[in-house]
């Protein structure tokens, strides 16, 4: 078995770039691939019970892997809306980014990359150190000062080396991208492979909800990984024919850190930058999402919205969440905050699946209510 023949193509410029590139080197713009096998349900690999099962429709082959995939889809219900939870906190390193990671060191390994660096908030950067030390990779994980320190002794505890910056999270990012001259910077931000990774949240729920597309997936975004990776995913089960149509999409931030609200209720085609508050949602506190052109684009071709709620809606929710036996932190409990502005949106009997990002277990739950911030 070889790795999928793919090309990285620039968003704005349509030029190639290297297969290592983490952006375009001409216009700086985000990269694509080109040339994914399309999907196709005969190649669900049904004996494997990980995202491996979709292995044909992915650009790596699995050369390492920590069972990542195949979460558990569950109904609940919170302030009287029911919606299904799909429970990505439950992956290996407690956070949906162990997909995107997944996929993309897998495709870093088969490029012979040896030594990679990232910068994250905490989840990314614990997923990425996870990944890379069982593969053999050195890495390097830049964090903001301020992060949660459950997040922190995580990546040092996988044998990391963990760089904390202080200043705001745009600092964190130049440190990285400075120590990526020496190292593959490997962005869950910019590198396409992270979303082909979460394309499989789509696939699985296909799978899950016997074959149906829900009337709207509602998701936390900051850099809005999870949200295109399920878009792209469900627009893969469109061209292949086994759907009729996409569901709507729900873009949620805090009224902390709101850049694509923002641009959404202004009718930009790209958010501009915003000057972050205090949130307890600090895995979405992103003041310029590099995607944002994509991910406003994906909202209007979907019919879907971007809201924006505060953190006390925020802490009740998640409140909310583990009382129903859902223990998650707080950037999780932003979308389930908003489903009563959704359910506004689509009716009282609209299917609406929320995807639960990050496990309480990397939050104190004093952190959540703003006592430690």
């Amino acid at each position: 078995m070889s790795d999928t023949t793919v090309r990285l193509i620039c968003d704005l410029c349509g030029r190639a770039a290297a297969p290592l590139n983490w952006r375009c080197p001409a216009c700086g713009g985000a990269l694509h691939l080109e040339g994914l096998p399309a999907f196709d349900p005969a190649a669900i690999r049904q004996h494997e019970w990980s995202l491996w099962r979709y292995a044909g429709m992915l650009p790596a082959v699995r050369r390492f892997s920590l069972g990542e995939g195949m979460t558990p889809l569950v109904p609940a219900n919170v302030n009287g809306v029911p919606f299904l939870a799909k429970l990505e906190y439950l992956l290996p390193t407690g956070s949906y980014k162990d997909r995107g990671v997944a996929v993309m060191l897998n495709y870093l390994l088969g490029l012979g990359v040896t030594a990679v660096v990232e910068d994250s908030s905490g989840n990314a950067g614990a997923s990425v150190a996870a990944y890379a030390g069982g593969i053999g990779m050195t890495v390097r994980i830049f964090v903001p000062a301020t992060a949660a320190e459950r997040k922190k002794a995580q990546i040092a505890c996988y044998g990391a080396e963990l760089v904390e910056v202080p200043g705001p999270r745009a600092a964190v990012t130049a440190a990285c991208e400075a120590a990526a001259q020496q190292a593959t910077y490997a962005s869950h931000a910019w590198h396409p492979c992270f979303i082909a990774g979460e394309m499989t949240v789509a696939w699985e729920l296909w799978e899950q909800m016997g074959g149906r597309t829900p009337d709207a997936v509602v998701c936390p975004v900051g850099q809005g990984g999870l949200l295109l990776g399920l878009v792209e995913g469900f627009r893969a089960l469109l061209t292949a024919g086994v759907i009729a149509h996409l569901p709507r999409f729900f873009a949620v931030q805090s009224a902390a850190c709101d850049p694509v609200v923002r641009a959404w209720e202004a009718g930009a085609d790209t958010p501009a930058p915003v000057e972050s508050g205090d949130t307890i949602a600090d895995g979405i506190k992103i003041a310029h999402p590099v995607r944002g052109q994509a991910i406003l684009a994906a909202l209007r071709g979907s019919g879907g919205v971007a809201l924006r709620v505060d953190d006390s809606a925020i802490h009740a929710a998640r409140q909310a969440l583990a009382a129903h036996g859902l223990f998650v932190e707080p950037t999780s409990a932003v979308p389930v905050a908003a489903l009563p502005a959704v359910q506004a949106h689509l009716g009282p009997a609209a299917e609406i699946v929320v995807p639960l990002t990050g496990s309480g277990l990397k939050a104190s739950w004093a952190q959540a209510k703003g006592d430690d911030r």
